[in-house]
């Protein structure tokens, strides 16, 4: 077993224990492998293991992964700063995007996505921490960028996705998370069908399994440590 295997079984362990412990079903959350900055072979060596999803920051580098790894039955998904000028790539070539925060982006992507493919899955990208400098929408602002997303024929709205300011207090942690999961609820009482709940990652994955999250977001725990670590969620 390589080091990547090992480590994807210690991780799919703690989320196991982590769904179990919350009360809730062992098929209830979804493991992303973020494999940004690793070279297709690591992507390999994880869906050796059985790992189908899989998750990139960068367009460019996304794109000639997918094409280099080619195994059809995985699952790539988009969850770095998206910039007009490349939705084009992202529609053609990834199953979801997480990072959605302005109407214009997911206009492109629509548009972009070609009649013959299925929705790109999407999810709005949500602040819950309130910085300047953090990616996302301000929660205020959310449901009308839900709605207007939702009526786009090129995507299909899935859920919301949050990448909190670490913090070492697991309290405010969970906070972040329970917004973000209050969030999805007021969206759906407001007549959004919304499943997804894209929270967590690496060192709090069981605060966010906690709070409802459906798919984690993991890479230096299966790959190991990265130089820039923690950028959009991992």
């Amino acid at each position: 077993m390589t080091s990547i295997q090992a480590n994807l079984q210690a991780v799919k362990s703690r989320l196991a224990r982590a769904l179990h412990d919350s009360g809730r079903a062992p098929d209830d959350a979804v493991l992303m492998a973020v494999s940004k900055t690793w070279p297709a072979q690591c992507v390999r060596e994880a869906a050796a293991a059985g790992q189908r999803v899989f998750g990139e920051n960068y367009v460019q580098e996304g794109v000639a992964k997918i094409a280099d790894v080619a195994l059809p039955e995985l699952e790539w998904h988009f969850i770095g700063p998206l910039q007009s000028n490349k939705t084009r790539l992202v529609a053609e070539h990834f199953d979801w995007v997480h990072s959605i925060e302005r109407l214009k982006i997911a206009q492109r992507l629509s548009d972009q996505r070609g009649e013959a493919r299925p929705p790109l899955q999407v999810c709005v990208q949500v602040n819950v921490s309130g910085e300047q400098s953090k990616s996302g929408i301000e929660p205020a602002h959310c449901l009308e960028l839900a709605q207007a997303v939702a009526r786009l024929p090129g995507l299909r709205l899935r859920g919301l996705m949050c990448i909190p300011e670490p913090v070492d207090d697991p309290v405010r942690q969970r906070a972040r998370f329970a917004m973000l999961r209050e969030l999805r609820d007021e969206l759906v009482r407001g007549g959004l069908t919304l499943d997804t709940l894209s929270m967590g990652m690496s060192d709090d994955l069981e605060l966010a399994i906690a709070e409802g999250s459906t798919m984690i977001r993991v890479g230096s725990a299966i790959f190991g440590a990265r130089n820039n670590s923690g950028a959009q969620g991992e």
